[in-house]
């Protein structure tokens, strides 16, 4: 890599999207997904009732937990879940949206589906660093903090837009 590489020469302040969308833990799974497709994002951060940060859910949880048979998505064909998989960063469309709501058990809550770890890192943390993270957590989107509170969010596709300039 060359020095002039962004991702040697960036750090996470610099590209973190700062108006953080989060989620209540007590939210049902329904009303999850409904705020995700109304606001076209893939996934958020998840708060407690103080507003401390306990864990990221995306669709890729509400999904996962199909198989585990808290989610009844059985209805549901393959090719749907691939092209759900395929635009993560797109608007579903309105028949899809209101299939993807028609199948989750509204008993299910955002604490049962979320993913407790929650990858962190500082305002200064390079760029690089931020890849390696995501890369070996096999995950899509890291939280940038300081002093424990929530300043940012960085996801693949950030650091894929920096990559490509």
């Amino acid at each position: 890599m060359s020095n002039d590489n962004p991702l040697l020469t960036m750090t996470a302040e610099q590209i973190m999207c700062q108006k953080v969308i989060t989620v209540p833990s007590d939210w049902s799974v329904d009303r999850l997904a409904r705020f995700l497709t109304d606001k076209a994002i893939s996934g958020a951060p998840v708060v407690n009732t103080a507003g401390q940060l306990i864990g990221v859910v995306s669709f890729s949880d509400i999904v996962r937990q199909a198989g585990s048979g808290l989610v009844d998505m059985a209805r549901r064909d393959n090719d749907f879940y691939s092209s759900l998989y395929s635009t993560m960063d797109e608007t579903l469309s309105p028949e899809d949206q209101r299939s993807f709501h028609d199948i989750i058990d509204q008993s299910v809550l955002v604490n049962d589906i979320m993913t407790p770890m929650v990858f962190e890192v500082s305002l200064e943390t390079p760029l690089i660093q931020v890849a390696e993270a995501m890369v070996k957590g096999r995950i899509h989107r890291v939280m940038v903090t300081k002093d424990g509170s929530l300043k940012g969010v960085i996801s693949a596709l950030d650091l894929l837009k920096v990559m490509t300039l």
